[in-house]
């Protein structure tokens, strides 16, 4: 198979989350194992760190990356989903895939696929363990799928287990409750590996607590130990003032708010490991400015345009919309126009309900099946005060956007992951 029949086929043959949302988990790790043990077990030939989290996991996996890219290490990344390619969910020192060891694995392996007939996400994660043991990373960051317990990559024992913050999100799967929701992402902590956990909440503290116990597992809620205080932006970066101890200012290239939020696990972690994997400080401080260059982290605050400023952000849930929003409260701007998409199973009245009524939309739909009909979403929007006109592209939306702003408007492109992958200038 050439690359682009090899994703027609995965495409075709497997369950695709992104596609038809829950239907296409196929609980428990069984799949995985059996795909893994035919492999050779290689989740097991390379040191990793897992990370999980309501929000904030992707970038935290990015930074973590970065820093021990800029270390010297050979760095391994494993994340999803992908905007433009998906060589972009496995990446060696910041390059994806080959396109080539893509359809070379899916050729190998396609009679093993459909003896098992796993997930799609379950196939990825197995290329993703395969690919890390052949070529060897002093470290990989994997990053949990959905939830954590159940998670096809909750297969490793890692270095290391990160937990970035519990909201809800996936309630249907993971739990109505923010202690129903912390036990399932706590699924990754294991027996007598340090677990970091980014933000100390009274509902879920007491539950990772006793699990970490359970297990022997030495736990630090990394925003007590790394005090974090947002420093605004200069100089087209987010200074991040740290106190631990003494007060240290970092400066990062992701902008958003939210990442003051997500700073204080990442540098828990590389505390933790330091006997392992050692850090110097200058290294951090460097990787920090540099995130976007060193892993090709897209969709995170990330602006698109200036004149007006075109601004996409990849936030889809509740909590992560109302980080979004004090990011952008903090801004200078005359109007707000919001190109938003949604997916079909999120719970649309409490993200409708978070959003400006102020702002002027353009509501929009991606290609998967997932997303919710922009005309749907312009009705529900309306009947709480919303409003804006609806468009099948978002690239369509953006232009009508674009023509009505004024140069010192502000147009953010936020919702859902899948229309911003469509986006032709991202």
């Amino acid at each position: 198979m050439q690359y682009q029949e090899a994703l027609d086929y995965l495409y075709s043959r497997l369950p695709v989350f992104h596609r038809i949302g829950p239907k296409a988990l196929k609980p428990g790790l069984t799949n995985t194992l059996r795909l893994c043990e035919a492999l050779g077990n290689p989740q097991q030939q390379f040191r990793s760190i897992h990370v999980a989290g309501t929000n904030g996991k992707g970038s935290t996996s990015h930074m973590l990356a970065a820093i021990y890219q800029s270390a010297g290490y050979r760095v391994g990344l494993y994340t999803s989903p992908h905007l433009k390619s998906f060589t972009e969910r496995i990446r060696l020192n910041g390059e994806p895939i080959a396109e080539a060891e893509v359809a070379a694995f899916v050729t190998e392996h396609r009679s093993l696929i459909e003896s098992i007939e796993p997930s799609f996400f379950e196939v990825t994660v197995a290329m993703a363990f395969d690919f890390f043991a052949r070529h060897q990373p002093d470290i990989a960051i994997i990053e949990v799928g959905l939830g954590g317990r159940l998670d096809s990559t909750n297969v490793i024992t890692p270095v290391a287990s990160v937990i970035t913050n519990i909201g809800y999100d996936h309630t249907d799967i993971l739990g109505d409750t923010l202690a129903k929701i912390a036990r399932e992402k706590a699924g990754i902590i294991k027996t007598a590996i340090p677990v970091l956990v980014g933000e100390t909440h009274p509902e879920t503290k007491p539950v990772f607590e006793e699990v970490a116990a359970s297990l022997q597992a030495p736990i630090r809620f990394a925003d007590q130990a790394f005090r974090p205080e947002d420093g605004g932006i200069a100089n087209g970066l987010r200074r991040v003032i740290i106190r631990s101890g003494a007060a240290a200012s970092y400066f990062l290239d992701l902008l958003g708010s939210y990442q003051v939020q997500n700073l204080p696990a990442v540098l828990a972690t590389v505390e933790a490991l330091q006997p392992l994997l050692p850090v110097a400080a200058a290294s951090v401080g460097v990787a920090l400015q540099s995130v976007v260059r060193l892993t090709g982290l897209k969709g995170r605050f990330q602006t698109i345009q200036e004149s007006p400023r075109v601004i996409a952000d990849t936030a889809h849930n509740l909590p992560g919309l109302q980080a979004l929003f004090t990011t952008v409260n903090l801004l200078k701007f005359t109007k707000l126009h919001i190109i938003l998409a949604l997916v079909t199973d999120k719970n649309r009245d409490q993200v409708l309900g978070s959003l400006p009524p102020s702002a002027l939309y353009y509501f929009c739909q991606a290609g998967s099946p997932r997303s919710l009909p922009s005309d749907q979403l312009q009705a529900e929007a309306q009947a709480i005060g919303l409003y804006g006109d609806a468009y099948t592209d978002v690239n369509e939306a953006t232009k009508a956007a674009i023509a009505a702003a004024s140069p010192d408007d502000l147009i953010l492109i936020t919702g859902s992951n899948y229309h911003i992958a469509e986006l032709t200038n991202l």
